[in-house]
């Protein structure tokens, strides 16, 4: 089967590699389309020790097309969408069967969009946040893959206001599609909001952004971290200023989450399904790239060129 593999000297290349066989408790989908996601990027930047060469994707959607020990043979022919620790760009990924989520109410296209993002902001939203009716949002990276859904999953959980920040002027309108009352651009955060405070805070930033950010909870307001795109510095919270304003610090990691609570993980994402089968939330494919073009799609997306979601066509 032709794969993309990361060699160590740091390059993508097309290749040829042996079919990969689902394992006790996995199955096999042909990949149709992969997504693309910033754990692409940093495995690429050498953030995680893998073990090179490895074939990057951690997003696969596509047919079930044989089953592992343990698993129901009748699950041959269903339409998923995996969130796999990767080989997603290759024309026949791996998979657990219970993060193999049945995709068929939505497009192929769309199941591949979906990928980590979905469940990851719907998450965020509704499981760590634990976001009420009647809340205030403020969410960074809005036209982002999870910002994006993050606008819409806040609307549907009732929030009364829903404000977002982006990298550049080019974002502003195109976040404002996905349900968020107002949009600035980073440069004028937080001065444009005033004194405004927030309920909740989504943050994938970091550094200084971090800190403003703090300063922006509202009296018991949840701020929950889940990544660290603009720097990896630490940032010191403390404990005695957060308990005298009723407040919390969280974190969330979706890759830990698959390997230590994967049904939960499944649960999440089967709910997210639903909401965007039903049509309540929707996913938005911008660019859609070849296998050889895998860099260039990592690339993109690590460079801010990428808004909503970008995808890689492999069969």
């Amino acid at each position: 089967m032709k794969a993309v593999v990361l060699g160590a000297d740091d390059q993508l290349r097309v290749s040829e590699r042996a079919e990969p066989v689902a394992g006790p408790g996995e199955v096999a989908i042909r990949v149709a389309y992969a997504g693309v996601q910033y754990g692409d990027v940093l495995v690429r930047a050498g953030h995680f020790p893998i073990p090179r060469p490895f074939v990057p994707g951690f997003e696969a959607a596509g047919e079930i097309v044989a089953v592992g020990e343990g698993v129901d043979e009748a699950r041959i022919g269903e339409q998923v969408t995996a969130l796999i620790g990767g080989g997603g760009y290759a024309e026949v990924a791996t998979a657990p069967a219970v993060l193999a989520i049945n995709a068929a109410g939505v497009g192929i296209r769309d199941a591949a969009a979906f990928g980590w993002v979905a469940p990851t902001a719907y998450d965020l939203i509704n499981t760590v946040a634990g976001l009420s009716r009647g809340d205030s949002v403020l969410i960074h990276a809005a036209a982002g893959g999870v910002g994006s859904l993050a606008g819409q999953f806040a609307a549907a959980a009732g929030a009364d206001r829903i404000v977002g920040v982006v990298g550049n002027a080019g974002r502003v309108d195109y976040a404002r599609g996905f349900g968020y009352h107002e949009v600035f651009v980073r440069d004028r955060f937080p001065d444009a909001l005033g004194d405004e405070t927030f309920d909740v805070i989504l943050d994938p930033i970091g550094g200084a952004t971090r800190v403003a950010n703090l300063g922006r909870l509202a009296p018991h307001g949840r701020i929950v971290v889940y990544g660290n795109i603009a720097s990896f510095e630490e940032v010191t919270v403390s404990a005695n200023d957060l308990l005298a304003h009723g407040q919390s610090l969280m974190t969330y990691n979706s890759n830990l989450a698959g390997q230590t609570r994967p049904q939960k993980l499944a649960a999440s994402a089967a709910r997210a399904m639903a909401l965007i089968a039903g049509g309540s939330v929707r996913l938005d494919v911008t660019a859609e790239y070849t296998l050889a073009d895998v860099g260039q799609a990592i690339a993109d997306l690590a460079g801010g060129v990428t808004r909503g979601k970008s995808i890689v066509r492999v069969g």
